[in-house]
């Protein structure tokens, strides 16, 4: 099973983990990670954020990540849920879940999915501060994580 969202609206971190869980007896890891809008990057007090996106391309990018970790590890279920438009300091971005029937296939997927993600799909992310707004690049470690696959 492959849930992929892309919306403006919140989402439910326990809606997000019941729905690796239902019905699933098949696996015995679930390993999730939440992306949150911190007040602070390079230095410089974050007060806002504005996500955008391709759509459709976004979508079918995440899909290729999620098949892509599917093919390496066995992952019977995976949900993608990421936030665009207008954020706030210490507002969730994205969740990134999978369950296996084994935890070091759960922890690389869920890892996997999250380091591409930041480097692959179409999103751009533009922070507000006090000095103005500015469009924000993919940092050098985002790609070195992804590297490291």
């Amino acid at each position: 099973m492959l849930e992929i969202r892309v919306q403006q609206d919140d989402f439910s971190v326990q809606r997000e983990y019941d729905g690796l869980c239902r019905e699933n007896t098949d696996d015995g890891a679930v390993v999730f990670f939440v992306g949150r809008v911190r007040d602070l990057n390079e230095g410089d007090t974050v007060t806002g954020m504005f996500l955008e996106h391709y759509p459709g391309m976004t979508e079918k990018t995440l899909q290729s990540i999620a098949d892509e970790a599917r093919h390496r590890w066995p992952l019977n279920r995976i949900r993608i849920v990421h936030r665009v438009g207008a954020l706030n300091p210490s507002d969730q971005i994205v969740f990134v879940g999978v369950s296996s029937p084994h935890r070091g296939a759960a922890f690389d997927g869920a890892q996997y999915i999250m380091d591409f993600l930041k480097t692959r799909a179409p999103f751009w992310k533009k922070e507000s501060t006090p000095e103005g707004d500015r469009w924000v690049d993919a940092r050098s470690s985002d790609t070195e994580q992804e590297n490291r696959w």
